[in-house]
Parts: C-alpha cells; structure tokens; sequence
C-alpha cells in the first residue's frame, strides 16, 4: 500500500511498517557497500523493512572516456539523487568521494560509517608478481583514472608511465590480467577488500607515495534534508572519528576549488584529541606541488555538549550525534589548510592543471 509519498506493507496483524528503499549503484562492489548498510540497519532496527534499488548512472555508462575529461562533479550520484527527490527512495548509499563537496539543496550526507583502509593500492599484472613499483622495469605502464594518483605517483617513479583506465573494479581487473597493456594498475584498497579482493593487494601506498582522494575509504548515506525520521534513523551509523576527518578533508577542497579534474590529495589522523589534516596540490606531471599539514584539538568543551542543531550541514554533512563545537573546528581546520595553500600558490598550479587536463 501506497501512503503519500511513503511505502507501507502490513503484517498478518494489520499492523503497517513503512518500506525504507535504499538506492544505490549496480556494480557489484556498490551492491556490497549497500547490502553493508542495510544489514546494520537490520540489525539496528529489526522491525523495519528494506527494498533495494539499483539502478545506472552516467559514470557507469560513459566508459570510453578519462573521469577527468567529463567534467561533471556529481557523474556516480545524479541518477541516484533524482530519484531522492523523486521519493522513489529514502536513502542512498555512496562512496563518499564520489560526492561532491556542495549537494543539490534538500539533500544531506546523514551518515559517514567507519573507514575502511584510505589508503590506494597497487595491483600487479600475474607476471609481475612479487615485485613493487620501485623494482618494475623501466617504461612499464600503469593504469590509473586519477590525476591525483599519477601526479604523485610520476614524480615518485619516474621510470614508469601512466596511461587510463577506466571500469568498474571487475573490469578493470580483467583489463589488467587477461591483456599486456598494463604492468600494474593503482585501485583504492577500501574497495578491494569490500570486494573480498585482499590477496590481489601487493603494496599499499602510504603518504610518502601517494595521498587519497577526499573521503577516500568511507561511505556516506545520503538522504532528503526534510525527512528528520530517516535522518534520525541514519545518525546512529555515524562513525565520529571518521565524521570530522572527512569533515575536515571536504571543508579543504571545497575552499580550494577542486574537484575530479585537479590533482588534490589528503591525508587525516586523529590522535590524543588532536585531528591532523595534510593536504597537497600537484600540477598534472606532479613536478609542482605544494604541501602543508596542520592540526587542531577535537574536545569538546562540557558546556559544548548540549544537543547540536539538526539543520546544521557542514560541507554537506549533517551529523546530530557528534559535538558540534568539534564538527565546526574540524571544517575550519580544512578552511585553514586551504588558506594557507592559496597564500603559497595553490590557485595558479590549480588553474593549470585544469587547463592542461582541459586540453588533453
């Protein structure tokens, strides 16, 4: 039975329970990242019944093309947010850095749940097996889509090349194995292990190599603004560490200016109350960049403790369960960062490497 915009199913008692659809993408490793959610919600709430909804999107669609040269920020997330609006379905789940750092108004992220491993990986051609990008033979071609990866990346390894590739995982994959065109392809290593992939992981690159995309690692639940009983519901699976890392990560890209056709990199950690943020900009061949790092204490004050406003988003996040005084020093920490970027030269390696990328 339908009632208003909502889904209501009864039981063998008459009693009606409304329907919560989750909408997400079809590829296997979304499918995974959303029956993931949808479990902890089970398990939350045993009373509540889930629908799952997959559809495509234009990012799934568009393959014969570099993400970069698209040029359109919300290329994973559009179908999926149109049909939020639409009321076809309550909650979406994403990657978080599929998301851009501003959401179409009436839409929040209303849950960011522990993050998986950052950090990219590099998966070896079979042949290579057992040797690291240092040890791989000069000229080898690596696959990557992400500006941000081969800028570092370039200048780090200098013997290799860089070409796309593009996919989803299983395709990529198969790309790598069953041809020669690639020695080594980088993935994030979040969505190898969701992916039960862990052994095709052969190195793990830390920051010295090569920092993450904004909101790397986590997912995000993103939901209507206005439905105070879903985002209530949601808020639960908020993970507070992660919330204010990615807080923080968002709050520097938004104020850089960045998004999928520039090379912007993080690295965050949370330590003795302390949460630091790293963040770098890179021109396209990685040879010019800027790098900076600072920190900012997350305790909250008790007299901060006091309930936080539901309708605050920051950077797109609303997150009710998590002190507000934090959520705010962790966004201005972001704000900091990219301040302090701009002031050394971020704007003009930025504006270049859009223009190089635009002209590739």
């Amino acid at each position: 039975m339908e009632e208003g915009p909502y889904k209501y199913i009864r039981d063998g008692n008459g009693k009606a329970s409304r329907v919560i659809r989750i909408g997400t993408r079809k590829s296997q490793l979304a499918r995974i990242q959303t029956d993931s959610v949808a479990d902890r919600l089970k398990e939350l709430y045993p009373d509540i019944h889930l629908e799952i909804v997959a559809m495509s999107t234009t990012g799934d669609k568009i393959l014969d093309t570099a993400l970069s040269k698209i040029g359109e920020k919300s290329l994973f997330t559009k179908e999926l947010e149109n049909a939020l609006e639409r009321n076809e379905v309550d909650l979406v789940v994403h990657s978080l850095k599929d998301l851009p750092t501003t959401l179409p108004p009436g839409f929040t992220i209303g849950a960011v749940l522990k993050r998986e491993n950052p950090h990219d990986a590099v998966v070896l051609h079979p042949q290579n097996v057992g040797k690291t990008l240092d040890s791989l033979p000069e000229n080898s071609v690596i696959g990557t889509s992400s500006l941000r990866r081969a800028a570092q990346l370039k200048k780090r390894f200098p013997h290799l090349k860089f070409n796309d590739i593009r996919g989803n995982l299983n395709t990529r994959l198969k790309k790598l194995d069953e041809k020669d065109d690639f020695a080594a392809i980088i993935l994030a290593a979040a969505g190898l292990r969701r992916m039960g992939w862990e052994n095709r992981i052969s190195q793990i690159l830390g920051p010295e190599d090569c920092m993450y995309a904004v909101g790397q690692g986590a997912l995000a639940v993103e939901v209507r603004a206005r439905d105070v009983d879903i985002l209530e519901m949601v808020s639960v699976l908020h993970d507070p560490d992660t919330v204010l890392r990615c807080i923080a990560e968002r709050a520097f890209l938004r104020h850089l200016e960045g998004g999928c056709s520039v090379p912007v990199a993080v690295h965050t950690q949370v330590k003795d109350s302390q949460l630091y943020l790293t963040g770098a900009v890179y021109s396209l061949d990685g040879s010019d960049s800027l790098k900076e790092t600072m920190q900012t204490s997350i305790t909250a004050n008790d007299k901060s403790s006091e309930e936080v406003d539901e309708r605050v988003q920051r950077v797109g996040v609303t997150a009710s369960k998590v002190p507000g005084e934090a959520q705010d020093r962790a966004e201005r920490l972001g704000v900091d960062l990219a301040n302090l970027l701009l002031s050394k030269g971020a704007k003009e390696i930025l504006t270049v490497a859009r223009q190089l990328n635009d002209a590739r």
